[in-house]
């Protein structure tokens, strides 16, 4: 039998290249982080919505 390891989710928001996509972690309320795979152009659009939402 395998060693299970914890699955600890938890942890600073992160973007990583992989292959051709972007991978995603953004940390949770209430333990976990949601994992999205985006790619170049939802990256940009993300971006956009992110600077007209903060206003730089």
């Amino acid at each position: 039998m395998a060693a299970m390891k914890p699955r600890t989710g938890d942890g600073p928001m992160e973007v990583a290249q992989e292959g051709r996509s972007l991978i995603m972690r953004v940390p949770i309320d209430g333990g976990g982080r949601l994992v999205l795979e985006i790619n170049d152009e939802e990256a940009q659009a993300l971006k956009e919505c992110l600077i007209d939402a903060v206003g730089e």
